[in-house]
C-alpha cells in the first residue's frame, strides 16, 4: 500500500488512504511501520513506465520527497531501493528504466531521501542475496561498502529472505548479516517466508538475526498462507484458518 503505483496513481497526484490505513492500524497497536518501497522497477503506475531520462529521474526524486513529506517522523525504515540487481551469477545492475536514467540513480535516491527526512533508516532491500557466495550478494556488498566510503547516506541493508527449493536458507546467512553489518550498516530481515514453513529454519534464521547486534529485526511476508504471494508453499507461521503453526513456536 505504499508502494509507487498506490501511493502515486497520477503524476504529482499523491494518494495516502490505504497505506494510512495501514500506518494508523499499527500506530492503534503498538507496532512500528517499516516503508516499503520508494524507487523501485516493478509495481511503477503507467505514467511513471513511460517516463524516460532525466524526466524519469525528477519523477523519481518528486515520488521519494512526496511520499517521505507524508509519512515524516513516523516511519522509522525505509526501503528506498528495491531489487537493483540482476538475479542470477553476473552481479550486474538489472536493466530497468531507472538504471537507464544513470548508473547514480540509486545513490540519487538515498541522497534524495535524507534530505526528506533525516531521521528514518534509510535500507537498500533485495532478494536471493542471502547466500554469501552468491554473486548477487557480492555486487550488493560492494555498492554499499562504497556508499560507505563516499558518505552516501545509507543505513541500512534488508534482505527479503524468501527460502525455496531454488533458493534455500543456508547456514552462511549469519556470515552475510555480520559482514554487512561490519561495513557500519545495519541489517534486517524484511520479507521473511519459507517454502514448508519448517520450524527448524525459521528458529536457525531467527537465530541468525539474534546473533548480530546490528540486526534491526525480522517482518514476515504475510500472516496466514492464504495471505501469502506464494499460497502453494505453505510458507507463513499461520495456516490459512488462522491456528498458529510448530514453526510459530520455535
Amino acid at each position: 500500500e505504499m508502494k509507487i503505483d498506490a501511493t502515486e496513481p497520477q503524476r504529482g497526484q499523491f494518494n495516502f488512504a490505504a497505506g494510512d490505513r495501514v500506518y494508523n492500524w499499527a500506530v492503534q497497536n503498538g507496532k512500528q511501520v517499516r516503508g516499503h518501497t520508494l524507487a523501485w522497477h516493478s509495481q511503477q503506475p503507467g505514467w511513471m513506465q513511460s517516463l524516460s531520462g532525466s524526466t524519469l529521474r525528477q519523477a523519481m526524486t518528486n515520488h521519494i520527497n512526496g511520499v517521505m513529506a507524508h509519512y515524516k517522523g513516523k516511519i522509522g525504515q525505509w526501503d528506498v531501493v528495491n531489487e537493483a540487481f540482476e538475479d542470477g551469477t553476473s552481479g550486474a545492475r538489472r536493466n530497468s528504466n531507472l538504471q537507464r536514467t544513470g548508473n547514480d540513480w540509486i545513490e540519487v535516491a538515498f541522497r534524495t531521501a535524507r534530505a526528506a527526512d533525516p531521521a528514518a533508516k534509510l535500507c537498500y532491500n533485495d532478494y536471493n542475496v542471502e547466500n554469501w557466495t552468491w554473486a548477487k550478494t557480492q555486487a550488493m556488498y560492494a555498492m554499499v561498502r562504497d556508499f560507505k566510503q563516499r558518505g552516501v547516506p545509507i543505513d541500512c541493508v534488508g534482505f527479503q529472505s524468501h527460502f525455496n527449493s531454488d533458493s534455500p536458507y543456508n547456514s552462511n546467512f549469519r556470515t552475510t548479516l555480520q559482514t554487512f553489518a561490519a561495513l557500519g550498516v545495519d541489517v534486517a530481515v524484511t520479507e521473511l517466508d519459507i517454502q514448508g514453513a519448517s520450524g527448524t529454519t525459521y528458529a536457525n534464521v531467527t537465530n541468525d538475526c539474534l546473533a548480530v547486534p546490528r540486526c534491526l529485526g525480522i517482518t514476515v511476508w504475510g500472516v496466514r498462507d492464504t495471505d501469502s504471494w506464494r499460497p502453494e508453499h505453505s510458507p507463513l507461521l499461520f495456516n490459512g484458518d488462522g491456528s498458529k503453526k510448530a514453526a510459530y513456536s520455535s
